[in-house]
């Protein structure tokens, strides 16, 4: 059955990265809705077929044998999209952020209130929410294909849309309306956030090196970290970007000197 959306206030949307990772075993609930842009999905799967597989080493950057099993996802990708040839996004993606976000416990109100409050930024899907089906693919948004004779990466593809719907979903939301942005900067470059007229807060997890003294950045803990931050917004329902500060798992303290405005700092 389709899922109808909650009809509550919109004050925080959650943008996020999709995983190259993805887990297409049957999935444990039966609650979905659909891609918004599953037409513009089409036309690349239909150009990502014309590669050969020599050509999708290059492109996708990858060996032959995840050359020949992600052709395959796109001779095999079709619709309709149902439950029996696709899986909800937040459930297929498989990476670090979503294993930390561990959805298995989650209530349907935790469903209700992810699915409310995320969108998944995708190379194919151009946005997705967290219970819209999904097929297997791997094609990122930085990846450079030949649409309409022009050799280009796919941000000029998906940003007017993207940034099109996020508005349109931040339509009923008052002043206090922000963008919680949890994507990574590869992702985040497909919204044109000065467009949206949102508050923008973004986000670090660094880690202390008694080594050097110093806090750094080491991307598989700042992917972890971004998937806790999200499981505890949905977990207490946050709706105020001060309550982001209590946010302590996986050791993360706010570091008030180290944040601005506009960014917020954890350190651990």
């Amino acid at each position: 059955m389709n899922l109808q959306t909650t009809k509550n206030r919109l004050i925080m949307l959650v943008i996020l990265s999709p995983a190259k990772i993805q887990n297409f075993k049957n999935s444990s609930i039966s609650r979905f809705t659909l891609p918004m842009f599953l037409p513009r999905s089409a036309t690349l799967i239909e150009q990502m077929r014309k590669y050969s597989l020599k050509e999708l080493v290059s492109l996708l950057n990858i060996n032959y044998k995840l050359a020949e099993e992600t052709y395959e996802c796109f001779v095999k990708w079709s619709v309709p999209f149902t439950t029996k040839n696709s899986k909800q996004a937040v459930l297929a993606y498989n990476g670090e952020v979503y294993k930390s976000l561990n959805v298995t416990d989650f209530s349907d109100e935790d469903f209700d209130y992810l699915q409310y409050h995320l969108r998944i930024m995708s190379g194919l899907y151009g946005m997705l929410r967290p219970l819209d089906l999904i097929q297997a693919y791997r094609l990122d948004v930085s990846n450079k294909i030949d649409l309409n004779g022009t050799i280009t990466d796919l941000y000029p593809f998906w940003r007017s849309v993207v940034t099109e719907q996020l508005s349109q979903d931040l339509k009923e939301a008052d002043n206090r309306s922000l963008i919680v942005n949890l994507a990574s900067s590869e992702y985040s470059k497909m919204v044109d956030f000065k467009q949206l007229g949102a508050k923008v807060v973004n986000f670090e997890f660094l880690q202390y090196d008694p080594n050097t003294n110093r806090y750094k950045s080491i991307v598989i803990h700042i992917k972890k970290a971004r998937g806790l931050m999200l499981r505890f917004i949905v977990k207490n329902q946050i709706s105020q970007l001060n309550d982001l500060q209590q946010f302590s798992d996986g050791g993360y303290w706010y570091n008030k000197k180290m944040s601005s405005e506009n960014k917020m700092v954890f350190v651990r």
